[in-house]
């Protein structure tokens, strides 16, 4: 991919990550040495074309198509970068600023379209879930237990002396009200658009 950069200050999208209130102001995004340790320790590069490294290297070289970059969809969140990093840095803080650019400038659509689910059931349901659209998915990948454990989760829970999963409609409406003062509503509705 064609390198992009943003102007003549090559730091500029290195800081614009740092100042997100996402980032960990502790991290070490400026101090990269580029030794490849978190590259060594993920679980992403190892099955996949993602390196960690050279995403930073990117950031700190103000290229901007790493933002347009399939790979770093490929980051699992581990963490495994965040720990092993001599410096203190967490590409895993750096992949994620990156993925929400890229949902805001409307480039990675595609790509959360599918979990937009998950904020219907938060609305709905005032808790998480998994959305109808991954459970053939999850027949497919755990077999058709899952399915029967899934539609008799209550009588599992019953089984277990647990209460039934169950909101009060109270603590719904005020997760509701939470959720739409975010904006969450209107993100997941833009996404799916």
């Amino acid at each position: 991919m064609e390198t992009i950069k943003i102007d003549e200050n090559p730091l500029e999208l290195a800081e614009k990550i740092v100042e997100d209130i996402k980032f960990s102001k502790d991290r070490g995004l400026l101090k990269c040495v580029q030794c490849g340790m978190c590259t060594s320790m993920c679980p992403g590069a190892r099955n996949s074309e993602y390196n960690p490294r050279t995403m930073i290297e990117k950031v700190l070289e103000g290229d901007e198509s790493i933002i347009y970059d399939e790979t770093i969809w490929n980051c699992f969140y581990c963490y495994t970068c965040h720990s092993i990093c001599p410096v203190g840095n967490s590409a895993c803080e750096v992949n994620q600023i990156l993925r929400q650019i890229a949902i805001s400038k409307g480039i990675a659509n595609e790509k959360v379209k599918p979990f937009a689910g998950f904020v219907d059931l938060m609305m709905d349901l005032g808790l998480g879930g998994i959305p109808d659209n991954f459970h053939s998915d999850l027949k497919r990948d755990v077999g058709e237990e899952w399915e029967e454990k899934n539609l008799n989760l209550n009588d599992i829970r019953e089984q277990l002396g647990l209460k039934p999963l169950e909101m009060p409609e109270e603590s719904k409406n005020e997760i509701k009200a939470l959720l739409k003062q975010t904006g969450l509503d209107k993100r997941a509705k833009k996404v799916r658009k």
